[in-house]
């Protein structure tokens, strides 16, 4: 009886588990339209600049090259971690999180100085239909990438307390996923909003 009882229990737990992660796709799905809907509006007021500057005459490439370079190093650390913790391996999955997490906040540090010098330069949110849907567009994703970030100190904290279980596994799993999730976005931004603004 008490082992029946114990095996509902570890089923429950379980079917818990795997409706998590399908909320989590869920939730992807929905981003996916987000970004879907924030790309098609780029596309449809580039060019609105109401006499202002021009995202050709102020993007400046090797900034956003090196932004890229950080953020797909990061999705590499990421599935590092991961690598990590399918081998057991607590204090590699941690080293590689605080890799990761290191990477975004750079990552990120270069987004804000690049907004602060566009706005410097004339280019702020207010300046036109262009610059409107590009603040909105990059920015949305850098809030994203922000969240990740606290999310993914969050389990570290987890790991640190309860190690390696279910739980814990799922959620690097879904941190990881997310991760990715980004980096493909961000691979959208540097064609779309930055090679097709220069060309």
């Amino acid at each position: 009886m008490a082992d029946n009882r114990n095996a509902h229990a570890h089923e429950g737990h379980h079917d818990l588990e795997a409706l998590r992660m399908m909320g989590f796709w869920i939730f992807l799905i929905t981003d996916c339209i987000l970004f879907g809907t924030l790309f098609a509006t780029y596309v449809v007021l580039n060019g609105n600049t109401a006499g202002g500057p021009t995202v050709s005459e102020l993007f400046e490439m090797p900034g956003v090259i090196a932004e890229t370079f950080i953020l797909l190093t990061s999705s590499f650390t990421s599935g590092l971690a991961v690598l990590s913790m399918n081998k057991g391996n607590r204090k590699g999955l941690i080293g590689w999180l605080i890799v990761t997490a290191l990477l975004g906040a750079s990552f990120i540090s270069l987004e804000i100085t690049e907004f602060v010098k566009l706005v410097h330069e004339g280019a702020a949110i207010s300046t036109s239909a262009q610059w409107s849907a590009f603040y909105t567009l990059v920015g949305t994703h850098g809030l994203h990438v922000s969240v990740g970030l606290v999310w993914m100190i969050a389990i570290m904290i987890q790991l640190g307390r309860h190690g390696i279980n279910s739980v814990t596994r799922r959620k690097v799993n879904i941190i990881s996923l997310y991760w990715h999730f980004l980096d493909v976005v961000w691979i959208f931004v540097f064609t779309i909003v930055y090679l097709m603004g220069v060309m």
